[in-house]
């Protein structure tokens, strides 16, 4: 794995935060950040259950929440559980060159996808990311298989 930066943790660890922001509002725990070097960019977190809004993704919080922007091409997405296909497909839209994800133990499979197309993938294997996610599935198992599409 590529050495991580001290701005790289911080951002890390704000997904994180912004995905229990999720859960404690009723939602699923999914944060992300988009950031230009040590700038922050945006936060935002998983809102499908509290807007009744099915592509309001945290991965797509963020990036709606940082406005527009001239290019995408030096930034990077930080999010808590690997982004679905939708999420890839606009990262990849935009041409993002770099995601850290916090999880792909509970959930994973375009980080291929991504690599295939140019984005610098890495993978951290967040404890405490992959343990929330653990636990939202088998007490939300309903609500989980929902968001994924089963």
């Amino acid at each position: 794995m590529p050495a991580l930066t001290d701005q790289d943790r911080k951002f890390i660890e704000l997904a994180y935060r912004e995905a229990k922001k999720s859960l404690d509002e009723g939602g699923l725990p999914i944060g992300s950040v988009l950031a230009r070097g040590s700038a922050l960019l945006a936060s935002g977190h998983n809102q499908r259950v509290q807007q009744g809004d099915p592509i309001a993704h945290g991965e797509m919080d963020a990036i709606r929440k940082a406005g527009r922007q001239t290019t995408y091409r030096d930034t990077t997405l930080y999010t808590s559980l690997s982004p679905c296909m939708m999420c890839a497909g606009t990262i990849v839209q935009f041409q993002i060159p770099r995601v850290i994800v916090n999880d792909t133990e509970n959930f994973g499979g375009n980080e291929e996808f991504l690599r295939s197309r140019g984005v610098d993938v890495v993978d951290v294997a967040h404890v405490a990311s992959i343990a929330q996610m653990r636990d939202f599935i088998q007490k939300n198992s309903v609500l989980w298989n929902e968001d994924i599409g089963v």
